[in-house]
């Protein structure tokens, strides 16, 4: 793992030049195809070196990491054009690749802590630097202190465990077992709010429609998982507890679900639409982990990655349109089909997949999650049932607002998708809907 880390560091020469923006990010890409084909255990964990390891759960999360990575820099062309500090960008993505190569690494729970907080700096940084409107300021300050003021407790506990157990390292706290409601409230409350759960969901869709296209990107493809991948790791040492508290979290989670899902239909911000419809998606993961089975924690893995890369493929396409239409607005961005058909067919496929239609990951995600409710509660069934329907409702309602409708007359020019967006949403689809093909990986991975 150390090696990795060394490639991942010495890329960085890449960045101190504008001629090197497109080199860096094929050195990324590079760097995926070397990291896929790393020897790999599906039940140990391997590679160790120093405080760093890798199991199935840390490989498919760091693959998502370098890939969303790269099609950040692929989407980021105006900055490359305007020539907006380039250079600041390209190290900034590189340093926030880092810190979530280690995050999802690293064995030592301090550590893990460490480059958990660590990958927030960067982000602020995307959001603040290159964000659009003025009150970036303000939804930077969200993201950072809802995070924040949850974080503390979360280092209150790993210090109570060091002093306990004289020992952090993940693997040996699968042993105990914490019977302790504080412990157990100060370790999960961090990763509830990086999920985001509904009620602690509000620094989200604020920090998505201030951030530049990359930071949306980061956010809603990796940034989210850190708080499930985080629970998924915890809940090894408060397996006793949580069966005592998880009706709770299930509840406030299935609820507040159905809630955000019905408020995607309020929306008029196409941003702000794709952001709820995430904490939608993320409130069915937090419901799989806190069943404990083993289902549930298939289930959340896998809709983790399919959302990762079917919402970064939306915020995409919102760019898309936004760089074209100057509004991110549904009344102004009416009747896009009559313009760039073929960019339509991506909406299409990338809606389908955001409703969880058949063969993409996320229908997986969804049916295992339903089979871990259910086996949990049969009166979770119509709270499922509600968000399923709600999940196409919204997509349906996303997808027509956009490509039917009378086109805007105020257009002064316009010019079609070109091969990179066509290129860039590609990335998106195919590992998101082939990746099923090989679904077997990820029901032998917990």
């Amino acid at each position: 793992m150390k090696k990795i880390l060394m490639f991942l560091l010495f890329l960085k020469p890449f960045c101190f030049s504008k001629k090197k923006f497109w080199s860096g990010q094929k050195k990324i890409f590079f760097f995926f195809f070397l990291f896929m084909n790393i020897s790999l255990s599906i039940y140990n964990f391997t590679n160790l070196s120093y405080m760093m390891g890798l199991d199935m759960l840390s490989f498919g999360l760091i693959l998502l990491s370098i890939w969303i990575c790269c099609l950040m820099i692929m989407a980021s062309e105006n900055l490359y054009k305007n020539n907006l500090y380039v250079s600041y960008f390209l190290m900034n993505i590189m340093i926030l690749l880092i810190m979530l190569y280690m995050t999802f690494s690293m064995m030592n729970l301090f550590m893990f802590y460490l480059f958990f907080e660590g990958s927030l700096i960067p982000t602020l940084m995307l959001i603040i630097g290159w964000g659009y409107q003025p009150e970036r300021i303000q939804a930077g300050m969200y993201l950072l202190f809802y995070t924040l003021f949850m974080s503390l407790p979360l280092l209150m506990g790993i210090f109570y465990l060091n002093n306990k157990l004289n020992c952090l390292m993940i693997y040996m706290l699968k042993f105990y077992d914490f019977n302790f409601f504080l412990l157990y409230l100060s370790m999960i409350m961090a990763f509830l709010v990086k999920m985001p759960m509904y009620f602690v969901h509000l620094w989200l869709p604020k920090a998505h429609v201030e951030a530049p296209i990359s930071g949306s990107m980061i956010l809603a493809g990796v940034m989210l998982k850190l708080g499930g991948y985080g629970m998924m790791r915890i809940m090894i040492i408060l397996q006793k507890i949580n069966m005592s508290f998880n009706f709770i979290w299930i509840i406030i989670s299935l609820i507040g679900g159905i809630y955000i899902s019905m408020k995607c239909f309020c929306q008029f911000d196409i941003k702000s639409l794709i952001a709820y419809s995430s904490v939608a998606h993320m409130s069915l993961v937090i419901g799989g982990i806190m069943t404990m089975n083993y289902w549930g924690f298939m289930g959340s893995y896998i809709l983790m990655i399919g959302h990762g890369l079917c919402s970064s493929g939306m915020f995409c396409l919102s760019n898309i349109n936004y760089e074209r239409m100057s509004s991110r607005s549904l009344f102004l961005n009416k009747g896009m089909m009559n313009f760039m058909p073929s960019m339509s067919l991506w909406w299409f496929l990338l809606s389908s997949s955001n409703m969880a239609a058949p063969p993409s990951m996320n229908l997986m995600g969804e049916i295992s999650l339903i089979i871990s409710l259910m086996s949990w509660s049969k009166l979770s069934m119509m709270a499922m049932m509600l968000i399923s329907f709600f999940s196409a409702g919204y997509s349906l309602y996303l997808y027509s607002y956009t490509q039917h409708g009378k086109l805007n007359m105020s257009m002064y020019s316009f010019y079609s998708g070109v091969s990179r967006e066509y290129l860039m949403l590609f990335l998106h689809w195919i590992p998101l809907n082939f990746l099923i093909l090989k679904i077997d990986y990820f029901m032998l991975c917990l």
